[in-house]
């Protein structure tokens, strides 16, 4: 009960500004009087319990002081920054008064019956209050019947002479005289406490038989015909003689757990005037029951052979913050009994096979913080109870000697890799190693009947690639937090390293570097409960990265931008404090789902903040309004609508201009015959006028052949009546033996017009260029274009360029190529068909240039 409420009191004095409660008020069971400059007892309503007055300027408490207050049970009046005077039975209108505090308090005066009434006090504080010998030898506490525990620590006490009155406190179970003057107890002094139990003793850091020269053999036992649970005289500087001495004085006396922490037994490091203890040390509590020894913080360097051999029934030995470099053999023989062995913060370099032998029981040894490097093979094989090994922060590079035990701590070692061992345990704890490769991560899943695995802090960067999953069923939790599984994952390499966990729980990959997961990478864990992926650099979390049963998930300190809200809908607790969000439109869903989801966010509103833009840094996504986002999510939709009907439309010509341009002549012929079909245009001759042909073909006799298949098979009238010109040329229309220049010279003028195909064989044949010459006369006299000029083959401008008479008409004229592309034909034929039928303007001529003259010329 004192326990609980020495408890309650911590809480109220610490929390009380949390909960509500200010100081200098009441609420009817709770007043709360710390830091109020009050002179006197404030008056309260009888419904007190508990009453706080620490930290005022109270100098007197009398009878009365304090109303009835039949419901009060705790009462502090420590730390009053005046001395304090105490009456006769001050407290007697707290008559349930459970606990008294009035530590800290310079007490000036205290009436040896100042605690008379309190029948049923519990625990009373007096520590660091001035108090002398006198409250122990003038009966200060008869009839305290109830009093359980007395701290009487940091005082002026110098002597234990009880008072016959603590020998009818028969429910006093603690007291604390530590951090007093008491350099010598022997057994008179404390004989009204013998045949008592006591949970709880202190003597310590009293200089205690190390400042005077002590007479065991009239001191006696001092704690005789008692039975102590915690016996502490720590901090005294006890040496090994001494502790020796003690040992032998108390040996008819239980005492459970001795503590002589805080000694200067040892020779330390570097020193031999001290002496480590050996057998002899503690042979006296043989039969003292001891089960608990705390020999912690000190000098030991050496531990000597069967130092503890006469500690049959200790269970717990602490040999923390020695000098400890060396182990004899057999050091611990005669620890049968032996359950949890504390050799932490010493100095021992390496271990041998022989250093534990006679610890069959033992299940815990704690060899954490020394300097071990090496580790013989069979130093731990023969502990068969050995539960629990801590190596952590040693500079082990191997671990080929550790056992299958149930948990195995290696943290902060100098493990690079790992040996391929048999292994059985259920927790593994290797973080802050050197490990690398995720080869060791494969090994370590595939140990029996593992739970819990901790490889926090190392270097896991690679893979090799040809390891494969094995089911471990028995996982629970894998902690992978600050590595670098960003660099061995980009590989596209190791992304099976979970299939096999369908029992995992909780799965810790913080500070990884990760830009984004491997796709499936937690498909098979089925039974994933706690998720951590925070600090690292994701940008993109989608609903298809997240195990389907995930409850808590932790993304803080990534780089989400606009997160989905999609993704998270299933979570029971989501922390996604210290992102980078993007305060736009954009996030205006995640924003309305984060102010009306059920789930629970994590963390203050202040630390889910803008970054962007600069007039919202900083402000919390939480303060923000989505109303104009509305507006713009409709133009948004239109935006996306009008730029789909526009990409569409693009692409429909796009496509329909590259499917014309690829099939252009079949288009032309069905537009030819669109054409004729819609507007009846069926083939008809040329309008009747002057002209006895529509056109003279001039063109080398060596091109008949191609001339008649590409021109007058679908142009000529005489080829076939679906043709509409009446053409001529030299192989068909000229009159045989008459001169060929005349023949020339009536083809051009009864033509409408002349049509030179100029190909190789043309500009080679004299005649078709005298030809050319009169047609270009013609054009001249009836200052028309009556010369179409038609390029046949690969002919460069180069080599039309050569002959005067058609450099001329080239530099002045524009003349047809016959196309390279037989599609192209149809429409050619139809633009030469459409040439040969365009009519000329009647020019006015100009009376003062005769056009004989012109045509003289040409």
């Amino acid at each position: 009960m004192g326990d609980h409420l020495d408890l309650l009191l911590g809480v109220v004095l610490m929390a009380g500004p949390v909960f509500g409660i200010l100081s200098c008020s009441f609420d009817g069971r709770i007043a709360f009087y710390r830091f109020c400059s009050l002179t006197q007892v404030p008056q309260v309503l009888n419904t007190t319990e508990r009453l706080l007055l620490s930290f005022n300027y109270i100098r007197t408490v009398t009878a009365s002081s304090f109303p009835f207050l039949e419901q009060l049970q705790l009462l502090e009046l420590g730390s009053q920054y005046t001395p304090l005077t105490i009456d006769k039975e001050a407290f007697r209108n707290l008559p349930n008064l459970r606990v008294l505090d009035l530590g800290s308090s310079k007490i000036h005066f205290l009436h040896p019956d100042a605690f008379q009434g309190l029948f049923h006090l519990f625990e009373l504080r007096l520590y660091f209050c001035g108090l002398s010998d006198a409250v122990l030898k003038d009966g200060y506490f008869r009839n305290l019947k109830a009093l359980t525990r007395l701290d009487l620590s940091k005082n002026q006490i110098r002597s234990l002479y009880l008072h016959p009155s603590f020998g009818k406190l028969n429910s006093l179970k603690s007291i604390d005289f530590s951090s007093n003057q008491i350099f010598l107890v022997c057994e008179h002094e404390l004989e009204p406490l013998q045949g008592k139990t006591l949970s709880f003793f202190s003597l310590a850091a009293n200089s205690l038989y190390s400042r005077v020269s002590v007479d065991w053999g009239k001191c006696m036992n001092p704690f005789r015909n008692m039975v102590l649970e915690i016996l502490d005289v720590s901090g005294n500087g006890w040496t090994v003689d001494i502790t020796g001495n003690f040992s032998n004085a108390i040996s008819k006396s239980q005492a459970f757990s001795l503590i002589l922490a805080h000694h200067i037994m040892g020779a330390g490091f570097g020193f031999h005037n001290i002496k480590d203890p050996d057998q002899n040390t503690f042979a006296g509590l043989a039969r003292s029951s001891v089960r608990h020894l705390d020999l912690s913080h000190g000098f030991v360097f050496s531990l000597n052979s069967r130092v503890f051999e006469t500690l049959k029934d200790l269970k717990v030995l602490n040999l923390a913050y020695n000098k400890i470099n060396k182990i004899a053999d057999e050091a611990f023989y005669g620890l049968d009994n032996l359950q949890v062995l504390n050799l932490s913060y010493n100095l021992l370099g390496e271990l041998y096979s022989s250093n534990f032998y006679g610890l069959p029981k033992v299940a815990y040894i704690d060899l954490q913080k020394n300097h071990i490097g090496i580790i013989q093979d069979q130093t731990f094989k023969f502990l068969e109870k050995l539960q629990t090994l801590d190596l952590r922060d040693n500079a082990l590079t191997t671990i080929h000697f550790i056992p299958s035990i149930p948990d195995i701590f290696l943290s902060g070692n100098k493990l690079v890799t790992l040996p391929k061992i048999n292994l059985t345990a259920n927790l593994i704890y290797l973080s802050e190693n050197r490990l690398e490769n995720l080869d060791i991560l494969y090994f370590l899943l595939r140990v029996p009947h593992l739970r819990i695995l901790i490889l926090n802090q190392n270097r896991l960067s690679s893979c090799s690639g040809d390891q494969t999953p094995s089911e471990n069923p028995s996982l629970e939790q894998l902690f992978l937090g600050e590595n670098m599984l960003q660099l061995a994952w980009e590989t596209e390499l190791c992304w099976d390293v979970f299939e096999g966990l369908s029992h995992l729980q909780v799965l810790y990959l913080n500070h990884n570097y990760l830009n984004s997961l491997p796709p499936g990478v937690f498909s098979h864990l089925t039974a994933l409960r706690r998720l951590r992926l925070n600090s690292n650099r994701l940008t993109v979390l989608s609903h298809n990265d997240l195990p389907a049963n995930l409850e808590i998930l932790d993304i803080s300190r990534n780089q989400l931008l606009a997160p989905d809200p999609d993704v998270f809908v299933s979570l029971s607790v989501l922390d996604i404090t210290h992102n980078k969000f993007i305060c736009e439109c954009e996030l205006s869903t995640f924003i309305k789902w984060l102010n009306h989801t059920n789930v629970t966010i994590a963390g203050p509103p202040a630390d889910i903040y803008c970054v962007y833009p600069d007039s919202l840094s900083g402000v919390s996504l939480f303060s923000l309004s989505t109303e104009g986002c509305d507006e713009e999510e409709v133009l948004k939709s239109l935006k996306f609508s009008l730029f789909i009907v526009c990409t569409v439309t693009l692409t429909l010509f796009l496509m329909t201009i590259l499917t014309v341009t690829k099939f252009r002549g079949f288009c032309f012929i069905c537009y030819k015959t669109a054409q004729r079909l819609v507007f009846k245009d069926h083939p008809q001759g040329t309008e009747p006028d002057m002209y006895k042909y529509d056109a003279y073909l001039c063109f080398s006799s060596k091109d008949f052949t191609w001339v008649q298949n590409a021109l007058l098979k679908h142009l000529d009238t005489q080829y076939s009546d679906e043709n509409r010109f009446n053409l001529c040329f030299e192989e068909r229309d000229f009159v045989p033996g008459e001169n060929r220049i005349a023949n020339i010279q009536d083809a051009i003028w009864n033509s409408r017009k002349i049509v030179c195909l100029v190909s190789r064989h043309f500009l080679r044949d004299g005649w078709c260029l005298e030809a050319f010459s009169y047609a270009q006369g013609r054009c001249l006299s009836d200052l028309n274009s009556a010369l179409i000029m038609v390029v046949v083959g690969s002919l460069s401008q180069y080599q039309l360029m050569k002959h005067q008479s058609i450099r001329g008409f080239v530099q002045k004229q524009q003349y047809l190529r016959w196309p390279e592309d037989l599609q192209d034909v149809g429409w050619f034929l139809h633009k030469l068909s459409q040439q040969i039928l365009k009519k000329e303007k009647e020019k006015k001529k100009d009376n003062n240039i005769p056009l004989q003259t012109v045509a003289t010329i040409s």
